[in-house]
């Protein structure tokens, strides 16, 4: 297992325990105990966690996996939905992005479109389409999240209130027909629900492990959402609730 992956692993871990043991990680991950304290360390030395004998506890902040710990986890299954709903935008098109590592890679793959406009509070979207000059870029503003790289609050909302856009691409952290889109943070939740209400098609671009989830704050209620662009990873009676509500269900 990579480094990279063996860190998400242990900071999901984390999350849902709230502490890991040495030996259970070296067990769970196939690493060496000394490859297992080694990776603590480093996640100490970062902030992620602290350390204790035999072991580690998650720090007060550790309430979700920062972005560039998700980054590495199911990446092929993100580049096949980011693939296909690269597709869904026309030449001259204007597409809301929030932050999330799939809609990272839908941003990347629309590149080639002609007389587009990009609206996006995601910090890491935005860099990387600013050396674009034949795409029109416009970021929101707001106060900057470490753990999603999102601008979020009144000003980012503020100057989303005023634009109108044909497509909104959006990522989150748990869909249920029941709860709706949810993520971890109750601002970025209400950032993202007013790019939401802007756009005329609202289509989520999440991978499997998502679907049947229920995070702290909900985004949207189901019936926003136009399209769910997931992989085949998803369970059937998950794809069925979500058809059943009404979402047009992708997978690839």
């Amino acid at each position: 297992m990579r480094q990279t992956d063996r860190l998400s692993s242990i900071l999901e871990r984390l999350a849902a325990d709230g502490s890991v043991a040495v030996g259970e990680l070296a067990s769970r991950l196939g690493a060496s105990a000394a490859t297992v304290r080694r990776d603590l360390q480093l996640l100490e030395d970062q902030r992620m966690l602290n350390r204790t004998h035999g072991g580690a506890v998650a720090r007060d902040v550790l309430y979700e996996l920062p972005l560039r710990y998700k980054a590495a986890r199911h990446q092929v299954e993100k580049e096949r939905i980011a693939t296909e709903a690269a597709t869904r935008v026309a030449d001259g098109a204007v597409v809301g992005f929030t932050g999330g590592t799939t809609t990272t890679e839908v941003a990347r793959r629309i590149v080639d479109r002609h007389g587009i406009t990009v609206v996006t509070n995601a910090l890491n979207i935005a860099g990387e389409l600013a050396i674009r000059t034949d795409i029109k870029l416009v970021v929101t503003g707001g106060t900057a999240r470490a753990e999603s790289y999102e601008l979020v609050g009144p000003v980012a909302e503020q100057a989303l209130e005023r634009l109108n856009l044909d497509i909104a691409f959006v990522g989150v952290d748990g869909i249920t027909v029941q709860a709706g889109l949810t993520t971890h943070h109750e601002v970025e939740a209400h950032t993202n629900r007013t790019m939401i209400d802007r756009a005329r098609r609202v289509v989520v671009v999440t991978d499997s492990s998502k679907l049947g989830r229920v995070a702290f704050a909900q985004m949207c209620p189901i019936h926003l959402v136009h399209e769910l662009i997931t992989d085949d990873g998803a369970a059937g009676t998950a794809i069925r609730d979500l058809q059943d509500a009404g979402v047009a269900v992708t997978i690839v």
